[in-house]
């Protein structure tokens, strides 16, 4: 099928060319078939091409235009970008490129039946896959070696799927279907996916689940860094729902007992406009209002209580976020583990205080001390990062003074930039990004030791500073916001092949732009590529013209009377 197809593209891009020259033959006086003999084609041929050429139900401008090689290129690539937005960025399918070239008009120039696109969807997914592997080969070549984290996670269509990523870059390594999740499996895919890459995975960021400790800890011999979601997300399963139906169960009381107390004035107004009393003494109404009054201020009190604590408990769940970072937030400086603990266990034993406070159920209880026995591990990846952090600044051999300022200031600034970077508060990212140009101002000074140093020497501290801001992750988001885009496409196809997989995988790392305008392989390599799309033009042809539709039968009634 992939050499009929280039026949064909191959006579259709040809067919233009050839008629554009017979065209300007003819008006120069040359014979029909004399021009015929000179071009190679049966003057029959090209007494059909002129025919065609004319014969389309469209501006006579157009048709000329698409009959002209010019055309045939703009025809080709506006359905090939038809057919990569559609299926391979819209997650839609091939029926659906049908219904653009009918309603767009292009199925007059091109095929646009089920099977002729459905070839050519076919023949696209292909060469992105091995457009793509050439240039992860070439630009493999020279790589300079880096060490890198890893984010990995499994998703589920329902058959299991290995996705590991680079969270710096968003590039991603490991995209593919596997027959278990385990260990072995896991390192077995992800050395398979690093084949030929100058690259050392040092740290794996991952849910708790065994067989990730394990592939990354004993197999990879790396250090595994928790994620710090899933113990807000433990937090969360643990209070929000409980402390949320309290207030719930808190405001109908309230309702209660306010309407109780409305009723019990109402009954008393009542009383004192009848013309007639009954005889004998009258209600107790002040006493009954009076208890009244003191269920619903009972009853608002507890209400207030309750959403206390379920505000109480959304903060404390933001502050784990806030105190795990390797620098205060506040000032800039570098936090001790022993700080960090201090400050994870001032939450953990609030957050107990709340729980017997709010008498939350022992599985919610469980819930939080299944978060609170992740903190040894948190404290073990701040360790890990200011280790790794001065065996890199220490490899560079710089002055004292030099490396005082890169550690204390440089980075810490460089990484309260990346933080003020994923903030979704506006007044947050702006005292982030301030505090990072306070620490940068004395660096950039003339007079600083760092500006006496030659460019190539402060081009290197500056990358490396880069690589320690980046080093501390504690979050695999990347790897579940990947999940959930290859969890739509699932949705929308019902069933994902492998193809498709290597093609959104692809389209990913080598089309999908920042707004820097850079890929993830270009961020991951270091180096730039060629566009994507380009190559597939010149790899992926156009199909045939469509075939002369005959027209529709009309329909036969049923009650046609019989000839006698």
């Amino acid at each position: 099928m992939a050499l009929g197809q280039v026949v064909i593209c191959r006579n259709r891009l040809e067919r233009a060319e050839k008629l554009v020259a017979a065209e300007a033959r003819m008006s120069a006086g040359q014979t029909q078939r004399h021009v015929a003999e000179e071009l190679g084609v049966a003057r029959s041929t090209l007494q059909d091409w002129r025919r065609a050429s004319s014969a389309n139900a469209v501006p006579a401008a157009l048709a000329a235009f698409i009959a002209t090689p010019e055309g045939v290129r703009w025809l080709h690539r506006m359905v090939l970008a038809a057919q990569f937005a559609i299926t391979l960025r819209g997650g839609a399918g091939v029926r659906v490129v049908c219904e653009f070239l009918e309603l767009s008009g292009l199925s007059v120039f091109v095929g646009a039946s089920y099977g002729s696109q459905q070839a050519l969807n076919a023949a696209l997914e292909a060469a992105v896959v091995a457009v793509a592997g050439e240039q992860r080969v070439a630009l493999a070549e020279g790589m300079a070696p880096r060490q890198v984290t890893v984010c990995e996670d499994e998703t589920f269509h329902p058959e299991i799927c290995l996705v590991a990523l680079e969270p710096v870059s968003n590039f991603i390594l490991l995209e593919q279907y596997a027959e278990d999740r385990s260990a072995a499996t896991w390192t077995q895919a992800l050395n398979t996916a690093l084949a030929g890459l100058a690259v050392e995975v040092i740290q794996g960021t991952s849910d708790e689940a065994k067989a990730l400790h394990r592939h990354v800890e004993t197999d990879l011999d790396a250090h595994h860094s928790p994620d710090l979601f899933h113990g807000q997300h433990e937090v969360s399963k643990a209070t929000s729902l409980h402390l949320a139906r309290q207030v719930k169960q808190a405001a109908k009381t309230v309702a209660v007992t306010r309407a109780r107390w409305e009723a019990e004035r109402a009954t008393e107004q009542a009383y004192r406009h009848q013309l007639q009393h009954p005889r004998g003494r009258p209600p107790a109404f002040k006493r009954r209002i009076q208890a009244a009054l003191t269920d619903l201020v009972r009853a608002e009190a507890e209400h207030t209580q309750a959403q206390e604590l379920q505000t109480e408990a959304r903060a404390l769940k933001r502050e784990l976020g806030a105190l795990y970072h390797p620098y205060d937030l506040q000032t800039g400086q570098a936090q001790p583990v022993e700080r960090v603990a201090q400050r994870f266990e001032d939450v953990w034993r609030r957050l107990q205080r709340l729980a017997e406070v709010a008498d939350l159920p022992t599985r919610a209880r469980a819930r939080l001390a299944k978060a609170q026995r992740l903190t040894t591990r948190l404290l073990a990846t701040i360790t890990f990062f200011f280790a790794t952090l001065l065996a890199k600044v220490e490899a560079l051999d710089l002055p004292p003074g030099v490396e005082s300022a890169v550690v204390e200031q440089l980075i810490p600034a460089l990484y309260l930039e990346r933080v003020a970077a994923r903030s979704t508060g506006a007044e947050t990212r702006h005292r982030l990004r301030d505090l990072s140009t306070q620490l940068l101002e004395p660096l950039r000074q003339h007079d600083h030791p760092l500006q006496a140093l030659a460019p190539a020497v402060r081009e290197r501290i500056e990358q490396v500073a880069g690589e320690c801001a980046d080093l501390f992750q504690r979050s695999s988001s990347a790897v579940e916001g990947r999940n959930g885009q290859l969890a739509l496409y699932h949705h929308g196809r019902h069933r994902l092949s492998e193809r498709k997989l290597a093609a959104l995988t692809a389209v990913h790392n080598f089309h999908i732009c920042r707004a820097d305008g850079t890929t993830a392989a270009e961020r991951f390599f270091g180096r730039a590529h060629a566009p994507l799309f380009e190559q597939l033009i010149d790899r992926v042809h156009l199909p045939p013209r469509p075939r002369r539709r005959r027209p529709r039968p009309p329909k036969q009634p049923y009650l046609m009377p019989v000839a006698a």
